[in-house]
């Protein structure tokens, strides 16, 4: 039998050590974007064209035909070969629109609208509040159905607890990931990584009910013998079956991420990144802080603070 539990303050310096970046790059991006996340139009007014050219454009004579016309703020991206652009923009009236593309076209020769996409101010506050209610009522849920299914096992309250916590875990490193990315790489958050990040969630949370499932199923077959103990067998009886299905569903995800078309990409790396942290989180994370608390060692942490013994 492996003893995964005897090493948990190792995985609790690696899972900040992941966390950490992650915060420095949301906080930068909140100090120079103000959001703590490069949000796309679904989160925030504006609109976003993607035109295509039969050359490649410069982006800053893109943005320098935006800026005639008093849009300053505008966002200019290259795609593939340089002959499409992504441009995002304050919200454009369709006579505007208009003008600009003529004047686009005229300067930088014909071009084909791939994409329009228009989002005004209250749609953006009403997916962002959407967004806020999912996560807190999906937190609450799951803890009231783990306190009612382990209600048979002592302190069945901290089996919940534990598995919020591992959810947050997984919602710090995946959305940190993508703060990071999106200073590097210009990603932005939109519906899909909404989604991502909720479907994310949903299988973190199914991998720490397994095995916390196994580890009420042995407490009371193995009366007598340290929890430790208890928490490592149950551990290593589903081992197997949690890394057999992490394993197919990225291999699937890793096939889609390099095969799949460009819109894709963002949403199945965030899928990715959320399933391989919340494989992580499940085993290294969730069940080992239920061991801690069980053991009492965060009471005894905080005595040692205060420069009392811990009590034996």
């Amino acid at each position: 039998m492996i003893d995964i539990i005897g090493k948990r303050k190792w995985y609790f310096l690696i899972s900040a050590l992941v966390i950490l970046p992650g915060i420095a790059a949301m906080v930068y991006s909140l100090i120079t974007y103000g959001t703590p996340l490069r949000l796309s139009v679904d989160f925030t007014s504006g609109t976003i064209i993607e035109l295509q050219f039969q050359k490649p454009v410069p982006p800053a004579e893109v943005r320098a035909v935006y800026l005639e016309h008093g849009y300053a703020d505008t966002a200019v991206q290259s795609v593939g070969d340089g002959s499409t652009v992504l441009i995002r923009s304050k919200q454009l009236d369709d006579a505007t629109k208009q003008a600009i593309e003529a004047e686009l076209q005229q300067k930088l020769g014909p071009a084909t609208e791939l994409r329009y996409q228009s989002v005004g101010p209250a749609v953006g506050r009403e997916v962002t509040r959407a967004a806020t209610i999912a996560v807190v009522v999906g937190a609450l849920a799951i803890l009231a159905f783990i306190v009612i299914a382990f209600r048979g096992v002592p302190n069945a309250p901290r089996y919940g607890v534990c598995a919020i916590i591992a959810m947050v875990h997984d919602i710090l490193v995946t959305v940190g990931v993508f703060a990071i990315f999106s200073l590097f790489l210009g990603w932005e958050a939109d519906a899909l990584f909404l989604t991502a990040l909720l479907t994310m969630i949903g299988f973190s949370v199914q991998d720490t009910i397994v095995v916390f499932d196994r580890i009420r199923e042995n407490v009371p077959k193995m009366r007598g013998e340290p929890f430790e103990v208890v928490v490592n067998r149950s551990l290593s009886q589903t081992l197997h079956r949690s890394l057999a299905i992490e394993l197919s569903s990225l291999t699937v995800l890793t096939a889609i991420l390099l095969l799949g078309g460009a819109t894709m990409k963002q949403f199945v790396a965030v899928l990715i990144v959320g399933m391989i942290t919340g494989a992580y989180s499940s085993i290294f994370n969730a069940v080992p802080l239920l061991v801690v608390w069980e053991n009492g060692e965060v009471r005894g942490l905080f005595r040692r603070l205060r420069g009392k013994p811990a009590a034996a």
